[in-house]
């Protein structure tokens, strides 16, 4: 049977789609279809079952996956060792979050090219879990950095760590509520103070006062700027309240440029994941970076 037309039945399985396949893969979709056509007649099974938004595996083609796949990985592990030397330099496509890529993963990696002696060129994008995920899916980043674990066997997801989210403001709001502090199921002193947020849907505040209050905010969003650490810049300046995670505000909460309106019991959560295509750890520069970030992470409680 031969190799190549094993190794784009993977891709395809994994892909779930002939056209992002192809693009894996660099090749046209009818080159994608022609191959997949001719292992199915080699076999005299159908591998997958053809629909309108891309295909699904036969009960053949999942047991056919699940044989080849790791032989497959096993023999890029082999040939990308032997080209991962000191006289090649592997680029490493990273995407993610900007201000928890720029505050945390990119000073951890730069951190790992001199840890360990073998560097890699990096470069890195910004963008929404939606975006990277896509990106990362199309095959321009090698590893992802996401807040939403991806569906579907392409992508390979591994909890990185959880951040702590935090409601913050300006000493003076803290005053202005004076004794009265919110309290769960009742966040009615907030309701006055403006809101500095990310997006007009109020993603930080919502998941707050729905993990807190078991609410929705009231007050909509006065200031809008797309990037946690010009919301932390603006709620020090007295713009109002924000919610962000503690890691990006605890210097300013230290020097008392922010302080807390509320300390729940038990605080809101977001989970990070550590995302590649289901295979490629079988790269050694992007297993090392995958697993340096594991390790690392550790420390970011």
């Amino acid at each position: 049977m031969d190799l190549a037309l094993l190794r784009t039945f993977v891709t395809v399985h994994r892909a779930g789609s002939f056209t992002r396949a192809a693009a894996l893969l660099g090749l046209s979709q009818p080159a994608v279809t022609s191959q997949i056509r001719t292992l199915e007649q080699q076999l005299g099974r159908p591998l997958f079952l053809r629909q309108a938004r891309g295909v699904t595996p036969t009960t053949i083609g999942d047991e056919l996956a699940h044989k080849a796949a790791p032989h497959l990985d096993a023999l890029v592990e082999i040939a990308e060792t032997g080209l991962d030397d000191e006289s090649s330099l592997r680029s490493l496509h990273l995407a993610g979050p900007p201000e928890f890529t720029a505050e945390r993963a990119l000073p951890a990696l730069i951190e790992l090219t001199g840890e360990d002696g073998q560097g890699f060129a990096l470069r890195a994008s910004f963008g929404t879990a939606e975006e990277t995920l896509e990106g990362l899916a199309a095959g321009h980043h090698d590893l992802a950095i996401s807040t939403a674990r991806p569906r579907g066997p392409l992508l390979t997801a591994t909890p990185l760590c959880d951040e702590e989210l935090v409601l913050v403001a300006a000493p003076r709001w803290a005053d202005q509520i004076g004794p009265e502090k919110p309290h769960r199921r009742a966040a009615h002193p907030l309701e006055d103070i403006p809101v500095v947020e990310v997006h007009e849907s109020l993603p930080f505040v919502s998941r707050y006062w729905a993990s807190v209050y078991d609410s929705r905010p009231a007050a909509p969003g006065t200031v809008i700027v797309p990037d946690l650490r010009a919301v932390l810049a603006c709620a020090v300046a007295g713009a109002g309240l924000a919610v962000l995670p503690r890691y990006l505000c605890a210097s300013a909460l230290e020097r008392g440029d922010v302080v807390t309106l509320h300390d729940p019991p038990v605080p809101p959560l977001r989970t990070y994941f550590l995302v590649v295509r289901t295979g490629t750890l079988a790269m050694p520069h992007i297993a090392r970076a995958h697993e340096w970030l594991l390790r690392t992470a550790c420390d970011w409680a």
